[in-house]
């Protein structure tokens, strides 16, 4: 089918939009790192049966040792540094900035790919990287009443954003890559749905490493207690079960599948869509009044990300 990895990231976009939202409330409510815990733990285990009911094996099999070097990686960069990073900025900026800022994951999985997999990095890429860049800059920047100009947002939240936006693109690439050594390492007389189930095999490796990642957080921080207290939250439980099916489960295994089948930087770039779509729930559910210099900079922004490949 044409295009099947670019649809595919069409859906993931709206997939993290609806994880977005729910993220936001469940951070306020038990905090960043025992929501990204609680969601990974829960993954991890729909995953499992997923897999016990396609394949018969409720756990990654045929993965070998470069499979989850490269998607532990994955998991560390994209998971424990970068969804930290997101699900923290998310209390100080809201999601649509925090969504926003995660427009630049195209540009450094572009970097990524480039330097990890010798994909093409063009003078269009580097425009295309400037003119995101620009973007955010109209977004979240204003003038001071003279020639200077001063940021709109939390410092903080801001630089979270940019760390959630490098941990996304990176650990992409490098998901692309364990994919690449889990497809080499699966034998020919493997059961026939062990092809259309790899990227979710790949997604509960990488829920296993970055679930255990920030379990070790939450235990050597002395904060076991606060993800216990989060487990008999009825509200909390039901933040974590919508974010669990829309985050790892579909979102992010169907961004595994969308690298197998396009580009890294094009993948990428579809999934940035997400701080458009999420202007719909900000106004029709929370009435919130979008400033013109936001939205032409969401545009310029997304107009960036859509250079990587439109030219």
């Amino acid at each position: 089918m044409n295009h099947l990895g670019e649809i595919i990231s069409l859906v993931v976009a709206a997939s993290w939009t609806v994880t977005a939202w729910f993220a936001a409330k469940a951070s306020q409510r038990v905090g960043a790192m025992v929501t990204n815990a609680l969601r990974l733990v829960m993954a991890t285990v729909v995953l499992a049966v997923l897999l016990w009911v396609t394949i018969g094996r409720p756990y990654p099999v045929y993965a070998d040792g470069n499979t989850w070097l490269w998607l532990g990686l994955s998991a560390l960069v994209g998971y424990v540094f970068g969804d930290y990073c997101l699900f923290n900025c998310y209390l100080y900026i809201g999601p649509r900035f925090g969504q926003l800022l995660m427009t630049l994951a195209p540009p450094m999985a572009a970097i990524a790919g480039w330097i990890m997999l010798g994909e093409t990095l063009s003078w269009t890429s580097i425009l295309a990287m400037a003119v995101t860049l620009a973007g955010i800059g109209i977004s979240i920047m204003s003038r001071d009443g003279g020639h200077h100009f001063k940021l709109d947002l939390p410092l903080k939240g801001v630089l979270l954003g940019i760390g959630a936006g490098i941990g996304q693109g990176v650990g992409l690439v490098l998901s692309k890559i364990g994919m690449q050594f889990y497809a080499e390492a699966i034998p020919s007389n493997a059961p026939s749905a062990m092809e259309a189930m790899l990227p979710f095999a790949s997604t509960m490796m990488r829920a296993i490493i970055g679930g255990a990642g920030f379990l070790a957080i939450l235990l050597l921080q002395k904060d076991f207690g606060k993800l216990r207290s989060a487990v008999k939250d009825p509200v909390a439980m039901k933040y974590a079960s919508v974010i669990t099916l829309f985050g790892p489960v579909l979102g992010v295994s169907l961004s595994l599948m969308a690298v197998r089948y396009a580009n890294a930087g094009i993948a990428s770039t579809l999934m940035a869509l997400t701080p458009v779509f999420i202007i719909v729930p900000e106004v029709l559910i929370e009435g919130k009044r979008i400033r013109f210099k936001e939205i032409a900079g969401l545009a310029v922004s997304i107009a960036g990300v859509a250079l990587f490949f439109l030219l």
